[in-house]
């Protein structure tokens, strides 16, 4: 690899402008000389011109596939484009390609800005928790780096640590909510990572506007340890992100479609647990099997150990910040950590949506630590504001798929089947949908359906409940398949550690793969055997 080719794919945009001229002869730096080429060259930036090309012919081909092969054969191809998209999210962020896949859906009529909008109203507690929750666990990041650094130098067995990680994010789950455990092991895996960087960079731990994306000052020394550790991280968020799908499904708190599902049917905290035990406690077993036994073979990416190196350097790390932490720093822990028992006694009790617990802590830890700048308090939406303009634009893809009825034959089809093969069925037919589409939506529109079902006196009510839980655990369970699946899994592909542990959307895909298959498999075995 060119140290051009290198710089850009490393470093930050600023710096890559700054140093190009530099790296390249003047044929490749000269700039275009007309509007057109002007134009084209400005067009999504620095994404690789065969990508360019790809999502210009996706917008050329989409009208004239709604007039010649109809909307809903439309509607399909335009979800496989924007799963491209997200597929492609480290060749360039998906709102900006998805984002004009949408506009052209409105425009030539796959679905109406009425009903994106009523999308994005239904879904606006999502919208919510994004924009207040994760800034607030962006205040609570000293707090967090703290804990989890003091877990990381303590357990040294990979596997023991590995599991740790899925249990606890299993745990949280189960009574906060996916996205909310999902940013906090993002900000403690950015902390990790930005402090060794640092490090192998020959700088000192408190080194200020440091460049995690670049590895062009990573001493030669260090390049292996630096590679092993992001290997290192990239399991650990793998079997966090997991650890969330494990307990999500376990209570009516732990994904946004339980709650929905649990009102619909009449079940409270105690009587959703008590529907989804039956299969959700077999799958939590056996995810926390697979991810023993996965860092046992050292397989589908995983097994890479902590260099000792990196070990050292978060040892001397966490003693440093031991010894320099004044009182100040002191109230500030006590503080966030009031803050943290405020969130998770809001969030399990449901005293009020999750977005405004969210902003609740946002207000209790800047008013008690002394940070009141505008630009201190900016800082912290940075990593959320541009998913949830994602999410968005995800939903006028969901618009499409309502509006088209894209699902309504499947629907129809397992409510045709003799009784005793519903719940199966209903479980792979949510599956398959929800690792293609996204397990909100996916669950919204079946449990309306069976409820429709019931009230027309097609099923009763005891098979109503039985096909209420797999609609759950089928949108819970198989959608780890793929990124665009659940939101938490979205939204750590697009967030800041994906590209420092180089975590693109493939590998996601391919270490998701073994939990997809036990959990999916063991899943299904139950519901079919069990409900």
């Amino acid at each position: 690899m060119t140290e051009a080719e290198k710089f850009r794919q490393y470093d930050s945009e600023l710096e890559y402008h700054k140093r190009l001229p530099q790296l390249i002869s003047p044929e490749d730096n000269a700039m275009p000389n007309t509007v057109m080429s002007s134009f084209a060259h400005n067009f999504l930036g620095r994404a690789p011109v065969w990508y360019k090309q790809v999502i210009l012919l996706f917008l050329l081909v989409n009208p004239v596939a709604y007039y010649l092969l109809g909307p809903g054969f439309t509607g399909w191809m335009l979800i496989g484009e924007f799963i491209f998209t997200l597929a492609m999210a480290l060749k360039c962020y998906p709102l900006l390609p998805g984002g004009l896949l949408a506009v052209e859906a409105m425009l030539i009529g796959l679905t109406t800005p009425d009903a994106v909008y009523l999308e994005v109203l239904t879904n606006f507690p999502v919208i919510l928790l994004l924009m207040f929750m994760v800034a607030g666990i962006y205040f609570m990041k000293d707090l967090l780096l703290l804990t989890f650094t003091q877990i990381l130098v303590g357990v040294r067995s990979k596997s023991a640590l590995s599991l740790l990680f899925c249990i606890v994010a299993a745990v949280l789950s189960a009574f906060l909510d996916a996205l909310t455990v999902t940013a906090v092991i993002i900000s403690v895996a950015v902390g990790f990572f930005s402090v060794y960087h640092k490090v192998a960079s020959g700088k000192g731990y408190q080194h200020k506007d440091h460049n995690a994306n670049s590895d062009d000052e990573v001493i030669e020394l260090h390049r292996e340890d630096l590679e092993n550790f992001r290997s290192f991280l990239r399991s650990l968020l793998m079997h966090g992100a997991i650890g969330t799908a494990l307990g999500g499904v376990t209570t009516m708190v732990g994904e946004p479609q339980n709650l929905l599902i649990a009102k619909v049917v009449g079940w409270d905290f105690a009587g959703f647990f008590m529907h989804m035990a039956p299969v959700s406690m077999p799958v939590l077993v056996a995810g926390l099997i697979t991810c023993w036994g996965l860092e046992k073979l050292g397989w589908f990416g995983y097994g890479t150990r902590l260099p000792k190196p990196v070990r050292q350097v978060l040892e001397e790390f966490a003693e440093n910040e031991r010894i320099k932490r004044t009182k100040s720093d002191q109230a500030a822990l006590w503080v966030q950590a009031f803050a943290a028992l405020v969130l998770v006694a809001g969030l399990a009790f449901h005293l009020a949506e999750v977005g405004l617990i969210g902003l609740l802590v946002i207000i209790l830890i800047t008013s008690f630590t002394g940070i009141t700048d505008e630009g201190q308090i900016g800082k912290a939406f940075q990593e959320s504001l541009p998913f949830t303009s994602l999410l968005v634009v995800f939903f006028a893809i969901v618009a499409v798929i309502h509006e088209q009825h894209l699902f309504k034959p499947v629907i129809d089809f397992v409510l045709a089947l003799p009784e005793a093969q519903q719940p199966g069925m209903f479980f792979i037919a949510n599956g398959v949908l929800s690792a293609i589409s996204d397990n909100v939506f996916v669950a919204t529109v079946y449990i309306s359906e069976v409820k429709q079902a019931l009230e027309a006196g097609a099923i009763s009510n005891d098979h109503f409940q039985t096909l209420a839980v797999a609609i759950n655990t089928g949108t819970n369970l198989p959608s780890v398949a793929t990124p665009n699946g659940q939101a938490a899994f979205l939204f750590l592909l697009t967030s800041a550690i994906a590209p420092l542990v180089r975590l693109s959307y493939g590998r996601m895909v391919v270490m998701a793969f073994p939990y997809t298959v036990v959990m999916s498999s063991v899943g299904l075995f139950m519901v079919i055997n069990q409900v």
